[in-house]
């Protein structure tokens, strides 16, 4: 059961990799690179690696979306 947990987990994973890098909406590629580490962060805890899973839940998925969204707010507000 939980091999196929995985294998759909990293399936998302591959799929929102690949908006991010081809879509032409910034806001959809920060939210895109936001849902590979947030799916990241369930296969740590998967894989018996709680504090790992924390970590980048807290910073990968959830500080690193902020930063993003805070710079192309500034970004489009100096233009």
């Amino acid at each position: 059961m939980s091999l196929i947990i995985i294998i759909v987990l990293s399936l998302i994973m591959l799929v929102m990799a690949i908006t991010a890098v081809i879509h032409k909406k910034l806001a959809v590629a920060v939210i895109a690179t936001g849902v590979v580490s947030l799916m990241a962060s369930v296969m740590y805890l998967l894989m018996a690696a709680p504090d790992v899973a924390m970590t980048e839940a807290a910073i990968g998925s959830g500080l690193s979306t902020i930063i993003f969204f805070y710079v192309l707010n500034k970004i489009r507000k100096a233009k």
